[in-house]
Formats: C-alpha cells, structure tokens, sequence
C-alpha cells in the first residue's frame, strides 16, 4: 500500500531541479497514486508482470516510474514493496551505472538491429534478481523492430521484465499492447503541483514567492518536469510573467464580432516578438482545448484556472463556431507555408471569423442564417388575432392572389402573380398527382411544407430563404438572393432532387436564379412558419399518412452530420 508523498531525494551535482529532485521512490510519486498501488502491491505480493506498458502525457513520471520498479525489484532492503533508495543496487540505478536495467530511446535507436542486439542480450544473466529492459517512446520502433520484439515479449526469459513508455499507445502494435499490462498515466493536478514545488523549494533553500510558484503551476498544465523547468526560468530571469501568448483578445473578438479588437491584438502580439506562424499553432491549441472541454473534458490537457478559463470561452462561441475556428486556422496554417507575408494569411483568417458575411463558405452561410433567426425570433411581433398572421410561408403569394394554370408568371422574378392575370385552379388529385398539371402556386406550398423538411439541415439553410419561380413539369426554377449563395448550391443539388422527386413522382432538373429582391425579408424559422388559408378547402396533395410522405426530417447535428457524409442513407438501429 502506498505511503504519503515524501519529499524527493536530491540529486547531488545536478542543478537542474527536474533532474535534481526526481522522485526514487514510490513514496515519493505524485498525482499517480493508481499506479503506485498497482506496482507497489505487485512487487510486495511477488506478482511482477513481465511487460508493463506506460502512457500518458510528458513529464507525468512514466520513464521515473519505470527506474523506481527497477529498483523496488532489486531493492537489498525493500519496505512494503518499495526500495530503500540508499543500498547499492538503489545507489547504481540512480546513476545510471547499474548492469541490472538498459534503457533504450527508441526515437534513435528504432531499427531492427538495435532490438536484435537487445533481446539477444536478454538471455544473459545479470548481477540483481531481475534484469529490466525501459524502452522509452516505444511506438516509434519500426515495424520491423516492433515485430522482433514481440517474439522476446510472448517468452521472454524468466528473470527479465520489459517496461515500455510511450505518449502514443495507439500507435503501438495492438499484439504488443495485448501482451503487457497497461498503466495510464494522467495530468497532474494543480493542487498537487502547487504541493511539490513547495517541498521542493524549502528543500532546496530557494526564494520563490506564492506568485512564482503559481505562475510555475500554470506554465506546467498538469507535467512536474514542465512546472519544475518553468519554476528554474522563472528563478533565473528574475520575472513573473508567463512566457506563453495572451489570446483572450482574440476569443472576445470571435465572441463579440470585433475585426477592429481582433486585428489590435494581432498586431500587438506580433510587436511582442510573437512570429505568425507560432501563434496561430499555438491558438489553436487553445481552441482544441475548448473543443475537447466542450466534447470530452476527461481528454482535455487544461488544468485549473486554464480549465476553467477555456471552458467559459466555450460556453460563449459554442460548438459549432469552434469547429469553424479549428478548421479555419487549419487552412490558414497550410497556407502561410508559402505566404511570403505570413501575417496577413492570420489577419484575413480572424476577420473572416468574426465577420461571415465575408466568407463564402456554407459554414459561414450557416453562421449569418443562425443569427438572421435568432434575430427573427427576438424581433417577431405577437399577433393580436388569430385572423392575423405576422409572417407568410417562405415562397408563398398573399390569400388575395389566385395562381394560374400552367402559366410563368410574368411578375419579377420571386414575385406572386399578379391577381388580374391569373385563374381559380382546379383542385388536383388526392392520388397519383399528374406534374405537368400543377399550378406554380401548388408547387410553392409543397416546396416549403413537403420538400424542404425532407433535405438535409445545411440544405435547408439555403433552401428556407430560396423562392419557387417557375415549375414546367419537368423542371423547377428557384430564386436565391445572391450569386453567393447561387454558387453554394450545387452542395446541396443531390439531396434536392432526391427531395423533389419524392415529391412529384417523376424526374426533375433544378435550375437556380439570382434575385436581389429577395434580401428585403430575412428567413424565418420553420417553428414560425404560418401557413396562408386557401380559398379551396379540398386539399391539394395526399394527407392520408403522415408516415408515407413527411420523410427524414433532420433535427439534429448528429442526423446532419450523417445526411452530408452518406446521401440517401437510412438509420435502422
């Protein structure tokens, strides 16, 4: 069972405090303390494993935690499982000197000679107990190396145990993983940080302030290496001030809509010394962190403070703008490559995140609809009576005017047709509509209450604010109100007409047009949708089964996500 964290031995000769006060014993761990049970225990009990493997980010102690097994294991005076740390054996390994244990860095050493020559040696006898073999970042073994050892790691010899660190597990071979037992290693918290650099402070006499030691805290986001070095820069240059970017101005930016506020930071990030190319990288690191809080907080690497910071930026952009914001900047990264002024790839890339209407993408277009609706709904009157209605159907004409059979309209394009031209349609079939038979205004109503609902959400972005113009039979015309938007179209065409043809039971062409007219009235939301009474009570298409006719309404990210990746698809569990 593991003990209270004591305070880590020193190191003489060694200045650096990462080095210098490296943990020696399990006791001595922090913030892994489900690690320490499970080594402790095996090694107090005699129930070592042949292989472990650890993961976990940098500096969390897996390569610290794999010396102290091999010390605990050859330890001449162990206590409960853990080494003494002053015997002979503990004293070599500390140093490096011992026969007992290799290390191996398999980023240098990767190739399949290099593991031949080790599991060679394996076989050799060896001065302590057990021989233990520590091959740090494993998954950049190659392929060949990795296949080599896995023979040694399926009978190995007795006396030996491998110990295999990695920050990637899943880039090691999945027969590796099944043959070893794997510990996780996790972020420190920042409690227990704050801990340590204190014991290490009163034991190496130094002069740090509380506001040292946060800062140090902060800079090492969960690794006692990483806070242990910020600590020693922040001793040494005599500052308090921490040596990443500030982008808090670039989140109220993103959030309020400020190119002015987001090109101001920019610009005074790049007069501190900041090259474009970092801080957009690092950027959209933070960005990942708020996409990862937002998703799934367990993988995020932000701690305390930093946690709590980046989660409140989350809840304000919401998802949808963060995942703009990653992909945005990731295109922006590829191209500054080849920029020749890299900081004006960064400048039109914020402004076109906080300003949409300058991006021509349909996630920006999705991004001006969202705002056009909410805006619509704050805004929308009440009507008074219910005789009344505050808005008409997108596409459809006043109750006063009458299509006409078979006729183009030859009002303006996406206008209703004028009354005095036009004659009281003939009630169509329940059954089995006949295309060349309907009316524009027919086709109008069903575009909006039957076609619409059955494409996809990003296709109804567009489609909602789009205007039934002309209908032949075999082809629809319809109306958009700008090339813009025209030219976001063919994105959506192939679910439209998979809609379309649903509809009206034959094939149809699509045929766009531009009318300007139409930015004079923004969408409105389906939810407020009126429809406009008829003259006619007999209805105009079959009603007779909502199952049979109102088709895969999508409602929801997830059906959104699914309708855009596979067309026509259908979900059955």
């Amino acid at each position: 069972m593991a003990t209270p964290a004591s305070v880590p031995t020193s190191l003489d000769g060694v200045t650096s405090l990462y080095r210098r006060f490296r943990p020696g014993r399990f006791a001595e761990l922090r913030g892994q303390d489900h690690v320490v049970r499970a080594l402790q225990g095996a090694v107090a009990r005699d129930r070592v494993s042949h292989a472990y493997l650890f993961s976990g980010p940098r500096g969390t102690g897996k390569t610290t935690t794999a010396r102290i097994l091999a010390k605990a294991l050859n330890c001449e005076n162990p206590v409960e499982g853990d080494a003494c740390n002053v015997c002979a054996s503990c004293v070599a390994i500390t140093r490096g000197s011992s026969l007992d244990v290799t290390e191996l860095d398999a980023a240098s050493n990767n190739g399949v000679d290099d593991i031949r020559e080790i599991t060679a040696g394996a076989w050799h006898g060896t001065p302590g107990r057990w021989k233990i073999y520590i091959f740090d970042e494993v998954h950049q073994l190659s392929k060949p190396a990795s296949a080599a050892l896995l023979k040694t790691l399926e009978e190995p010899p007795p006396h030996v145990i491998f110990v295999l660190a990695t920050t990637d597990p899943h880039k090691v071979l999945p027969t590796i993983r099944s043959r070893t037992q794997h510990l996780e290693f996790r972020l420190i918290g920042g409690e227990t940080l704050r801990t340590l650099l204190d014991d290490v402070q009163g034991a190496a006499g130094l002069a740090a302030d509380d506001n040292t030691i946060e800062t140090a805290v902060r800079l090492g986001r969960g690794s006692a290496r990483d806070a242990l070095s910020a600590l020693d820069q922040l001793l040494a240059t005599g500052a308090n001030e921490e040596t990443q970017p500030d982008f808090d101005g670039l989140f109220r930016a993103l959030i309020d809509g400020d190119a002015v506020v987001a090109l101001t930071t920019l610009s005074r990030l790049a007069h501190d010394g900041w090259d474009p190319e970092q801080l957009a990288e690092s950027f959209a690191g933070e960005v990942r962190q708020v996409f990862l809080l937002q998703v799934a907080p367990e993988v995020a690497d932000a701690v305390d403070a930093d946690r709590d910071r980046l989660r409140g930026w989350g809840t304000q952009l919401g998802l949808a703008r963060t995942v703009r914001v990653l992909e945005t900047f990731g295109r922006a990264m590829r191209e500054m490559k080849s920029a020749p002024e890299k900081i004006v790839v960064l400048e039109v890339a914020m402004v076109r995140l906080v300003k949409p209407e300058f991006d021509a993408s349909l996630e920006a277009l999705a991004e001006r609809v969202t705002k056009l609706e909410r805006h619509e709904r704050s805004t929308a009157p009440v009507p008074t009576a219910p005789t009344v209605s505050p808005m008409r159907p997108i596409g459809a004409t006043p109750a006063t005017s009458v299509p006409t059979n078979n006729v183009v309209s030859t009002a303006p394009v996406g206008r209703a047709p004028s009354p005095s031209t036009s004659a009281t349609p003939a009630p169509s079939s329940t059954t089995g509509d006949v295309a060349s038979e309907l009316t524009v205004e027919e086709v109008r109503r069903r575009f909006v209450d039957r076609v619409v609902p059955r494409t996809s959400r990003g296709a109804q972005l567009v489609l909602r604010s789009a205007h039934v113009v002309d209908f032949d039979g075999s082809r629809i015309t319809l109306a958009v109100a700008s090339e813009e938007i025209r030219q976001n179209t063919d994105q959506i065409s192939q679910g439209l007409k998979g809609a379309l043809e649903h509809e009206f039971k034959g094939p149809l062409s699509v045929h766009w047009v531009v009318d300007s007219t139409l930015n004079a009235s923004a969408p409105s939301a389906p939810s407020a949708r009126v429809r406009t009474p008829t003259p006619d009570p007999t209805p105009d298409f079959d009603e007779t089964s909502a199952d049979d006719h109102q088709g895969p309404v999508v409602a929801s990210v997830a059906e959104h996500l699914i309708t855009e990746m596979f067309p026509g698809a259908e979900e059955i569990s």
